[in-house]
């Protein structure tokens, strides 16, 4: 049951620091909407079979008003507040650089039917369905979309943001380690969408150095 949790497009085995945190996320959101079912579970088996002697109509409004305020309100708002606080940090870790963080690789990314065209403005290289970044080193990826709305999603590595035609978004990218890192289209966006693949590889700081070089001459 748990096989897809450790392959390429499983959320459940992070490899860089961004999609740790939403793994992360994830997993408190598992553990305590659990415990809160196994609660809800038990006390309707309890409601169940108790027995109705003894109870009175103040006692049964009693009850009413405990489950309306505790299971209603109080639930709700804790577990939305401690979602909140978790999920408003992680969200910024993933954030475009500021203009004082000093000068960070841009790739600019453009979504196609069907297809990936990829562009470093630095040194004008081109690719298609491939990005090449440093490894430990933060990327912007600038996304755009030249025909219908497109979402590019690289699961180990952060989160998914969509593409809209006319309008460009920046995901902040980071890989821990060097390797090689798959994605895909997480929009449906016609015939030819599941085939709408992209490959990440990151490389060492060094090697990244003479791919570039390399793409260059």
């Amino acid at each position: 049951m748990l096989t897809a949790c450790n392959q390429d497009f499983s959320i459940l085995a992070p490899a860089s620091t961004n999609a740790g945190r939403i793994a992360a996320l994830w997993w408190g959101m598992f553990f305590w909407f659990a415990a809160v079912l196994i609660c809800l579970v038990g006390s309707w088996i309890y409601a169940i079979m108790r027995s109705p002697e003894g109870t009175t109509a103040h006692r049964e409004r009693q009850h009413q008003r405990r489950w309306l305020v505790g299971g209603g309100l109080v639930l709700p708002i804790v577990s939305m507040a401690v979602i909140l606080a978790f999920g408003i940090p992680a969200g910024n870790s993933m954030l475009p650089s500021t203009p004082g963080e000093g000068d960070v690789l841009r790739v600019n990314v453009t979504a196609y039917q069907w297809h990936w065209d990829v562009h470093y403005p630095d040194s004008d290289i081109r690719l298609v369905d491939e990005i090449h970044i440093p490894a430990h080193t933060a990327i912007d990826v600038h996304l755009s979309s030249a025909d219908v709305i497109h979402s590019f999603w690289v699961p180990r590595l952060g989160r998914k943001l969509d593409m809209f035609p006319g309008r460009t978004n920046v995901l902040r990218l980071l890989a821990d380690a060097p390797g090689v890192y798959r994605g895909q289209c997480a929009e449906f966006c016609g015939t030819g969408h599941a085939h709408m693949k992209l490959t990440v590889i990151a490389h060492s700081n060094e090697d990244f150095r003479r791919w570039e070089e390399g793409r260059d001459e």
